[in-house]
């Protein structure tokens, strides 16, 4: 018994290799070609994605420093807009501090201006009452009564006396 499948018939075996060559040129015209282009074509886009990626990741490089250049630039200005904004107040703390000091002194110095002004009233005023009494004593002494000529007369004499004594 011979099995039909175990006996080799030398023109089926043709007709296999014809036909497995002619499946190969059809798979190599239709199916492979195009696979292999769109492999070369998937390769390219890779290498494509993979050199942007470098690009990008170079930018982002160069942003990074530029951004830290710019912070430490930042952050230098607003050290000195610190440092002069002290400064300025401390000079406007200083020119207050004057003008208080000024201010004060002027008062002071006012006030200096009105008590030698107020003494001098008081000096007055004392004088005015010590002729007074001094006339009013003398008329008692007298026992009579002066006259205005004879009291303005004793008044500048009095007046008189106080200032040699002082």
């Amino acid at each position: 018994m011979n099995n039909p499948l175990t006996v080799v018939d030398p023109g089926l075996a043709i007709w296999t290799i014809v036909t497995f060559l002619v499946l190969v040129g059809a798979l190599k015209k239709f199916a492979w070609g195009p696979l292999l282009s769109a492999l070369d074509e998937r390769r390219a886009t890779i290498e494509k994605s993979v050199e942007d990626a470098k690009r990008a990741t170079a930018e982002l490089q160069q942003v990074q420093e530029e951004s830290a250049r710019l912070l430490a630039q930042a952050r230098s200005e607003a050290s000195g807009i610190v440092t002069r904004s002290r400064a300025d107040a401390d000079r406007f703390r200083e020119e207050m501090r004057q003008k208080a000091q000024e201010d004060a002194a002027a008062i002071v110095k006012n006030a200096e201006k009105e008590i030698q002004l107020e003494t001098a009233r008081a000096v007055a005023q004392i004088r005015t009452e010590a002729v007074d009494l001094s006339v009013a004593i003398a008329s008692k002494l007298l026992r009579r009564n002066i006259s205005a000529a004879d009291n303005e007369a004793l008044i500048q004499d009095a007046i008189g006396q106080f200032k040699q004594v002082q």
